[in-house]
């Protein structure tokens, strides 16, 4: 176990008041009127035509909720929720006395993935800044994107850095921003990118670095650290590639390891056969 670090790449937004639930319900891809005080959400906002303007943490409070958003999106997030605003009963600001931290240990559970580091939000200053390696070592191994490392604003669908898989989204809630272009999207089994983890023994290549098969582009890093790399690559053609052998998987001639998930082989069938 790490000692907490402040993850400096995080800041916190807070919408209080009456409406704070039936607001952000409305807004985000997943369902958080029934988040408890001791539970982490996870969800986004979407561009109507279905791509991710924030991805988003969130926290009940006694008064609303707090936001652990990417440093890079705060400032579009915030616009976006005033604009939204209209009669609602809310108050919406920036908490810049507040920070992010992780590896706490009787911090809340990542709502991502049960083996990511437990994180808190609490007054700033609380642990002193110390390196966020291990805690970007860590999820790149679980394949866990964040938005400012793997991908920017208005770039990628909730698929493509798998939301879906990862608790994101509510198919079953009511209507939110871009909900047709993302339910269209998995009733037709077109989610052929996603993000994947590997491994690269002798240190991985950087962001940008095409991912081949045999000479043939199926993708390219999204980030790394150390010897772990995050990739948005296509699945239908790693397993048109898999289909006839276990090919070997390149970047920038450097052998990668893909840590395969347990859900990778059920959705790379579904996109083959649709």
């Amino acid at each position: 176990m790490s000692n907490p670090i402040h993850l400096d790449n995080r800041v916190v937004l807070c919408v209080d008041g009456a409406d704070s639930a039936t607001f952000l319900n409305g807004l985000l891809t997943n369902t958080i009127v029934d988040l408890k005080n001791d539970q982490l959400g996870y969800g986004a906002l979407l561009t109507p035509q279905g791509k991710i303007i924030c991805d988003i943490i969130l926290q009940r409070t006694e008064t609303g909720f707090l936001l652990d958003v990417p440093i890079q999106a705060d400032e579009a997030l915030l616009k976006r929720l005033k604009m939204f605003k209209l009669k609602a009963n809310v108050e919406i600001s920036l908490r810049d006395d507040l920070a992010v931290y992780a590896f706490v240990n009787d911090g809340l559970s990542d709502p991502r993935h049960p083996n990511m580091p437990k994180r808190m939000i609490s007054e700033k200053g609380l642990y002193e800044d110390t390196s966020c390696k291990t805690y970007h070592v860590e999820r790149t191994k679980l394949g866990i994107a964040e938005q400012g490392k793997d991908f920017g604003e208005n770039e990628v669908f909730p698929a493509d850095v798998n939301m879906d898989i990862n608790d994101g989204i509510d198919f079953k809630k009511g209507c939110f921003i871009g909900q047709e272009v993302v339910s269209r999207m998995k009733r037709r089994g077109t989610a052929r990118r996603r993000t994947l983890s590997f491994h690269f023994p002798n240190g991985a290549p950087q962001a940008g670095t095409p991912l081949e098969i045999e000479g043939k582009t199926i993708g390219e890093v999204s980030s790394s650290t150390s010897d772990y790399a995050l990739a948005k690559l296509r699945i239908d053609r790693l397993a048109k590639a898999q289909s006839t052998g276990k090919p070997e998987i390149t970047a920038n001639g450097k052998k990668a390891e893909l840590i395969s998930p347990n859900w990778l082989a059920e959705q790379m069938e579904a996109v083959t056969s649709s």
